[in-house]
């Protein structure tokens, strides 16, 4: 049960035709140890049987609909309409263990000025249980310069005080993936993550549905630190880190265009790529 003065929890889980694991994410949250304020489901204008599904859990949830606008338009619209004072993320494909909302309640208890936190994973990829490579390790604190390289949050193993959002924005609407990358880099900027060592998030992957195989990660990362070294958001060092780490990510997604025969695109990244080099600023050039 919880406690008068214990943190209220809003969880939110966006869905797309899922209805096939939609379930057992829920399920995973209605399990929970500690009991959050209420469960969010917003489906993104599912066509297969999640309506119907979700009707079958009654006043357990709040759903919201929406035509398909994508998975940050999804958690926008959730954390919008969210009367919790803590955000936590699940994605509809993957789960959480019965503890996972009870250890971080309790984190943020005893760090009240911590702003985010997130739990370590247990990764299943095509049935089986697979162990993150060394670069995929995830680390506690000042985490900027690490996570330009690869996303190192997961948004199912986060919680984070909504008014975060009030500072460094919300989900980029306009990334179908690396929407996650883009936020964590905007709070990781001047917010230590903190990680709380235990797999309580059970993350799946290699599914044909996932947004991440179907569009080019490069191409929006990219996007994202040219957006962040032109805030003005950063200090000279974390300008000269985000600037090298865009240099190379520009010089392998031109390759990789060039490779495929696309041209006019290979020529707009190795072109930003050569600015880098030479000036060390990408100036305004768009992409």
């Amino acid at each position: 049960m919880k406690q008068a003065h214990s943190p209220q929890i809003s969880v939110i889980i966006p869905t797309y035709n899922r209805a096939w694991v939609l379930a057992k994410a829920i399920d995973s949250v209605l399990a929970q140890t500690f009991a959050p304020r209420e469960i969010i489901v917003v489906d993104d204008g599912s066509t297969d049987e999640t309506r119907e599904l979700l009707a079958a859990y009654g006043e357990r949830l709040r759903v919201f609909n929406q035509t398909n606008k994508g998975v940050s338009a999804a958690r926008n619209l959730g954390i919008r309409h969210s009367r919790g004072e803590y955000i936590a993320l699940l994605d509809s494909d993957d789960l959480w263990e019965p503890e996972k909302l009870a250890c971080q309640a309790a984190f943020f208890t005893s760090h009240p000025r911590a702003m985010i936190c997130q739990t370590e994973e247990i990764w299943i990829r095509k049935g089986r249980r697979v162990n993150p490579m060394q670069k995929h390790q995830k680390l506690s604190g000042m985490i900027f310069e690490p996570s330009l390289h690869r996303c190192l949050v997961s948004p199912s193993a986060v919680m984070m005080k909504k008014k975060i959002f009030d500072v460094k924005g919300m989900f980029n609407e306009d990334f179908p993936v690396c929407e996650d990358y883009d936020l964590w880099l905007r709070i990781s900027v001047d917010m230590p993550v903190y990680l709380i060592e235990k797999p309580l998030t059970v993350k799946y992957g290699g599914h044909d549905d996932q947004l991440s195989a179907s569009h080019s990660q490069d191409r929006y990362r990219i996007a994202c630190l040219l957006d962040l070294i032109r805030s003005g958001s950063l200090d000279p060092w974390q300008k000269a880190a985000a600037t090298n780490v865009l240099q190379e990510k520009c010089r392998i997604y031109g390759n990789g265009c060039k490779k495929r025969g696309k041209d006019l695109e290979a020529l707009t990244y190795l072109g930003l790529y050569r600015q880098l080099s030479e000036t060390g600023s990408p100036g305004s050039q768009k992409v």
